[in-house]
């Protein structure tokens, strides 16, 4: 093979990470933004997808360009296969978003995506890139603090009843045999992902960190919420907003002004 033909090959790769193919195979951009001074790029949870953000994308342009990560193995990606593990996880929407260098980066992830948010920003900090100007971290209980938690092991019954526990957006489908037939697998990777992760103790963020929690969340307390101050040596706040898992649907308003008045000042 070639030098030439090597290169051709490498550039039609939908999986080359330097292919525009594969960056726009991981994020979603619903409504570009190019005058604007940051980006946020969005991580859902859970089973979740990269339309969880398209309300907030809709609400901060052309202020704020919002995007946001597409996993594997659901809507547009529901035929490729899914990924069940952080670090690769990591690896992947890192190797997406490391070309966005142009204009200053935050990161705003929910539940699982709030642990997959702060494992790109250290693969971020290894690389020598520049620091996400903020991370906010949804729903998600600190990287350190672990709960015995087994959610992937069970019945594709109990997976379904965790998520009605949980609450959240699009419960109808939940009663859809043929819907529920596509989602599960995707739903049971990323929980495992999720419950099987552990942190590097030695790692530390450098960027502020803003965390955001529903005061009822079956999934965090206050104090692990707190917690996420040891995962940085910059700042850290605490937001408390009323509601469970999944707040941020009901007090979208409240969590946009402060995502603003955050974004703003950078």
């Amino acid at each position: 093979m070639t030098a030439s033909t090597e290169q051709s090959e490498q550039s039609e790769n939908p999986e080359n990470p330097e292919n525009t193919e594969y960056f726009e195979n991981w994020v979603s951009t619903f409504r570009r933004a190019p005058s604007a001074a940051v980006r946020l790029v969005c991580l859902p949870h859970a089973g979740g997808s990269a339309s969880f953000f398209f309300p907030l994308a809709k609400a901060f342009s052309p202020d704020v360009e919002v995007m946001a990560v597409q996993y594997p193995g659901r809507q547009a990606r529901r035929n490729e296969p899914g990924i069940d593990n952080v670090p690769e996880y990591a690896d992947r929407i890192f190797a997406a978003l490391r070309r966005l260098t142009d204009r200053p980066l935050a990161l705003f992830g929910h539940s699982m995506g709030a642990v997959l948010a702060y494992e790109v920003a250290l693969r971020m900090r290894k690389a020598g890139l520049p620091a996400p100007v903020r991370l906010f971290a949804s729903g998600r209980r600190a990287p350190s603090r672990y709960r015995d938690e087994q959610v992937h092991k069970g019945t594709d019954g109990q997976l379904v009843a965790e998520l009605r526990g949980l609450g959240g957006p699009h419960q109808s489908v939940l009663t859809d045999p043929e819907v529920l037939a596509l989602i599960l697998p995707a739903v049971r990777g990323d929980y495992r992902a999720v419950e099987r992760y552990r942190h590097d103790p030695q790692a530390r963020l450098e960027c502020p960190v803003t965390v955001l929690v529903g005061d009822e969340d079956p999934r965090v307390t206050l104090d692990e919420a707190r917690a996420w101050e040891e995962h940085t040596t910059g700042p850290t706040e605490l937001e408390v907003f009323r509601g469970g898992h999944f707040y941020l649907v009901d007090r979208a308003g409240e969590v946009i002004d402060v995502l603003t008045r955050r974004l703003s000042a950078q």
